[in-house]
């Protein structure tokens, strides 16, 4: 497969290297991530249990050292130290301040992170997205930055850069239309709020070919 995507150019370790292999073998390409130091990353439509497989490995073709919050509870246990390595977050949600406050927190102590959320929630017809990533976001003072795995162009990209307003539903409106943009795997599993926008935009596109 001949591959132009200069962010899956270069050696680096192992793992990258491997990663990169793998999405090279399966023929998906991978868009450079986009020039920011700190941001929440929200990856969707999430519709498929091979959207986190690409999405890690996206990560770490990209040498992203992306971070994810889990419970803390989680922690305790033997594996503990391992999902640490892998980027876990500890969060108490019975804490005071929250996911937001403890999410931002940490965000706070790192001069590069990025944090990877998914608030779908969900990998099949969500009625409604959580907006702790928005809140999140506003308060640390980082843009969100869309993440999308287009399974008809066998693409993972960074649509969108939203420095995230005052205007909630607003924002939460151009991100469902970035989603919808996107051909997921299994679009008959989409979240309300993208589908309803995708099956508007398929029914224009089945009436233009006609």
């Amino acid at each position: 497969m001949q591959n132009n995507n200069k962010a899956l150019s270069g050696g680096g370790s192992l793992m990258r290297r491997v990663a990169i292999g793998l999405l090279r073998l399966l023929g998906w390409e991978v868009r450079p991530f986009p020039d920011v130091p700190k941001a929440i990353v929200v990856g969707g439509p999430h519709t498929s249990n091979w959207d986190g497989f690409l999405g890690i490995t996206s990560g770490i073709a990209l040498t992203l050292h992306a971070r994810f919050m889990i419970k803390n509870n989680l922690f305790k246990g033997p594996f503990g130290w391992l999902l640490r390595k892998l980027g876990g977050i500890p969060v108490d949600r019975a804490r005071a301040g929250g996911v937001v406050g403890q999410t931002v927190a940490e965000l706070n102590l790192h001069d590069r992170i990025i944090v990877v959320m998914t608030p779908e929630g969900t990998r099949s017809n969500a009625d409604k997205w959580k907006t702790g990533f928005h809140h999140i976001a506003r308060q640390a003072g980082l843009p969100i930055v869309l993440a999308t795995a287009d399974y008809e162009k066998k693409q993972i990209s960074f649509p969108l850069v939203l420095e995230p307003g005052d205007d909630l539903e607003a924002d939460m409106e151009r991100i469902y239309d970035c989603f919808s943009e996107v051909t997921p795997r299994h679009p008959d599993k989409l979240s309300r709020p993208v589908k309803v926008l995708w099956d508007q935009k398929q029914a224009v596109k089945r009436s233009a070919d006609h």
